[in-house]
């Protein structure tokens, strides 16, 4: 029988949480001045809404896949716990209410941004991942969207600035996935999710794509001083993590194995709080 935890689950609270904090951001950086509560309140409760709903639904989606996996067979709806049509009538009720959300106080452009993460997750990404090793890229996409709608709501317009902190997010996503990709690679095989770890059994390609993306986040993570967003503590700190995660990188790239991978994860887990913590704090010093 279902539990309220159950049903909690199915929307994925720890992946929801990194989507409220790095829209916070987005949302605290893109503030001229003081960043006004409500607004970022009413933010924040249409995201958590729309989030939850949208991981809902991927999981409905891909229940059958969830099945075949270890670590993913004792979710709600592979394990029984939660019913199908049960599991699809519970995920629908928070995308609703996180497209009514934004209009109560944050301009109409972030609510186009919350949805354009939702189609892409749902209609791009889901439905790749049976068919092409590209469904990390595509994922990436609504990954790193969501600084972009905290900045939306908050300012109301896109500039250069918000796309600068779309392509860190992009970037940094890109070997931490292939790092979660070769830790659980005979999981998602069994599965058959054709992550690249999947298909490039000898790890070359592997490596080098995650040697190629902290080459690029290096440089990238380090606009927001160029830009004026962020200060030079910031950029000392971005520039030391990044050449922390680059090794990591080239380290999997050598080696190969699965600990090379998990040492790469973690140092992705390190870099991205740590680096919008920094970039955060320093808006607060200027």
């Amino acid at each position: 029988m279902a539990s309220a935890g159950d049903y909690l689950v199915l929307t994925k609270p720890r992946v929801v949480a990194m989507v409220l904090v790095t829209t916070a951001v987005g949302f605290h950086l893109g503030s001229a001045g003081s960043a006004l509560v409500l607004p970022l309140l009413y933010t924040l409760a249409g995201t958590a809404l729309a989030a939850g709903g949208t991981l809902a639904l991927n999981q409905y989606m891909e229940r059958d896949l969830d099945a075949r996996m270890e670590r993913t067979r004792h979710r709600p709806l592979p394990g029984g716990r939660v019913a199908s049509r049960r599991g699809a009538r519970a995920r629908m009720c928070p995308p609703r209410g996180g497209r009514r959300s934004p209009r109560l106080g944050v301009d109409p452009l972030a609510a186009i941004v919350t949805a354009a993460i939702a189609i892409t997750y749902l209609l791009l990404y889901t439905p790749l991942k049976r068919v092409s090793s590209l469904c990390s890229l595509v994922g990436a996409i609504p990954g790193a969207l969501p600084p972009v709608a905290g900045w939306a709501a908050a300012r109301g317009t896109l500039g250069l600035e918000p796309w600068i902190l779309f392509a860190i997010m992009f970037l940094w996503q890109i070997p931490h996935t292939l790092a979660i990709g070769r830790m659980y690679r005979d999981d998602y095989a069994r599965a058959g999710i054709r992550v690249l770890a999947v298909v490039d059994r000898g790890g070359r390609t592997t490596g080098v794509q995650a040697v190629c993306n902290c080459l690029a986040l290096l440089p990238v993570a380090l606009l927001p001083t160029v830009v004026g967003l962020a200060g030079s503590a910031y950029f000392l700190v971005a520039l030391v993590l990044g050449l922390a995660f680059l090794w990591s990188a080239v380290g999997l790239a050598r080696g190969g194995r699965a600990a090379d991978a998990r040492r790469l994860l973690f140092t992705s887990l390190v870099y991205l709080p740590v680096v919008l913590a920094v970039m955060a704090l320093d808006k607060l010093a200027s």
